[in-house]
């Protein structure tokens, strides 16, 4: 294994939590336009979602060989856009001349050591006016061994991404998401401590806590969830 592989195991884990990836993109989808830098892709499951709200031209980038693979294959299959392009590398490895609209990171900063240098540079490659998106599990107090089995270095709150906002961004949305969730996942953390959730788990959350989740988290003003989601634009 290369350090650029993968190590997690939720990618297939939470690739049918339906209701869950409809309310978080629901929450982004009007700040992801253009050109779009989906870093971290993995198997193409945050742009399956968002190509089916925006109209928008994708760069998959993902570090795993083999993902990145099946990332071809899902362009190729129509599962996401056919014109989607797939960069197999990490930010750097891009030309440093590019710019985008929007840069996402859904579920992926928190498995980056050095969160800071990322997103300045992902900032260096927004056009003025464009969006960085970090949807993030939130509450270093929540980390469970699954966290740490998945490669997690670390889970956010709202502060600790202000500190990571980057030199001329100007946050436009930050909230917590999934409230009901939250309960769930405070349980794993005080009495299970499981490495992984099983399907049946995933399925009570999706079906059940995640909907309950929509209704409840309006009236939180987004200061409850176990989910963080920072949107930040480039000034200028």
């Amino acid at each position: 294994m290369s350090a650029l592989d993968y190590v997690g195991t939720e990618l297939e884990l939470f690739a049918h939590a339906k209701h869950w990836k409809a309310y978080w993109s629901a929450q982004i989808a009007e700040y992801v336009r253009g050109d779009v830098l989906d870093v971290g892709a993995g198997l193409g499951a945050t742009i399956e979602v968002l190509s089916g709200l925006v109209n928008a031209r994708w760069t998959a980038l993902e570090p795993d060989p083999g993902l990145a693979e099946r990332l071809r294959a899902a362009a190729t299959s129509g599962a996401i856009p056919s014109a989607t392009r797939v960069v197999n590398g990490v930010l750097t490895d891009l030309d440093p001349h590019e710019r985008f609209d929007t840069v996402l990171y859904i579920d992926v900063l928190e498995h980056i050591e050095d969160d800071r240098s990322q997103l300045e540079c992902a900032a260096r490659l927004i056009r003025p006016g464009g969006c960085l998106v970090v949807l993030a599990p939130a509450h270093n107090w929540l980390f469970t061994p699954f966290d740490q089995a998945i490669g997690h270095f670390r889970r956010y709150n709202r502060a600790d991404l202000t500190r990571l906002l980057p030199c001329g961004m100007k946050i436009h949305r930050l909230r917590y998401l999934d409230s009901a969730g939250l309960l769930a996942s405070l349980g794993n953390r005080l009495f299970l401590q499981a490495s992984s959730p099983t399907p049946s788990q995933i399925a009570l959350w999706d079906n059940v806590l995640v909907r309950a989740s929509r209704l409840l988290d309006p009236l939180t003003f987004g200061m409850l969830g176990k989910t963080v989601v920072m949107v930040c634009q480039k000034i200028g």
